[in-house]
């Protein structure tokens, strides 16, 4: 079902467009114009011995994969421990303060706020204890990706900790993101954004899905949703 029109304005990664890349803990991939699917999670959703473990894996693979790497390298390393942080993700481990849906609601209005503006939001879902989007940024100059999550999580972070009564770091500083390459991929980010609730063992309803309107009008919707219209 991949074949359908791209939705408005979505542009994968383009051959001909330049490419910067910097690491942090993983490599990150900023092209002007790209969609992004990005996650991001709370600070407590991983234990201490699963950081270790990524460390110990990361080192273990540049010990592998000596410099110099070349990019399709490093998309390898940020693939391979993006879906293994995101399968350790789908455990609930922390205290998954987004299964309160008035917590969950804070995220999504902030996630909204800009939209249209700042960037487009394709689809997300909050999880328990953290957030998949597919986003493109528009004003890419003034507003990077990083910009654009780091004000998410900032703003949202102070309504959380008054609705919750916490206090400290609620969400990890860096977030996990990849450039979409084109529509095939595209269409497979959204289905995996659908299917993660049934994926983590929780029912769809408890966990906030959205797909932007102008793309379900075009048929870029969930599966499940499609199969039960």
């Amino acid at each position: 079902m991949w074949n359908l029109p791209a939705p408005p304005g979505f542009q994968g990664l383009h051959p001909d467009k330049p490419v910067t890349i910097y690491e942090r803990h993983l490599p990150h991939w900023r092209q002007e114009g790209a969609t992004y699917f990005v996650t991001f999670r709370l600070e407590d959703s991983l234990p201490q011995e699963k950081l270790t473990e990524l460390a110990r894996l990361r080192a273990e693979w540049e010990c592998r994969h000596p410099p110099p790497r070349t990019d399709a390298m490093l998309q390898q390393l940020s693939r391979e421990l993006g879906e293994r942080v995101e399968r350790w993700l789908d455990q609930g481990m922390g205290a998954c303060v987004l299964k309160d849906p008035n917590c969950a609601a804070l995220v999504t209005q902030q996630m909204h706020l800009f939209d249209g503006v700042r960037y487009e939001l394709g689809s997300y879902v909050v999880m328990p204890n953290h957030v998949h989007a597919i986003i493109r940024p528009t004003e890419c100059v003034a507003y990077h990706l990083e910009t654009i999550t780091g004000g998410w999580k900032q703003f949202s972070s102070r309504k959380i900790h008054e609705v919750a009564g916490t206090r400290g770091a609620l969400w990890q500083d860096e977030t996990f993101d990849r450039i979409i390459r084109d529509e095939e991929h595209l269409y497979r980010a959204l289905q995996y954004i659908g299917r993660n609730p049934e994926k983590a063992g929780l029912r769809r309803e408890a966990c906030p899905l959205w797909v932007r309107p102008e793309w379900e009008k075009l048929g870029w919707t969930f599966e499940w949703r499609r199969a039960s219209s």
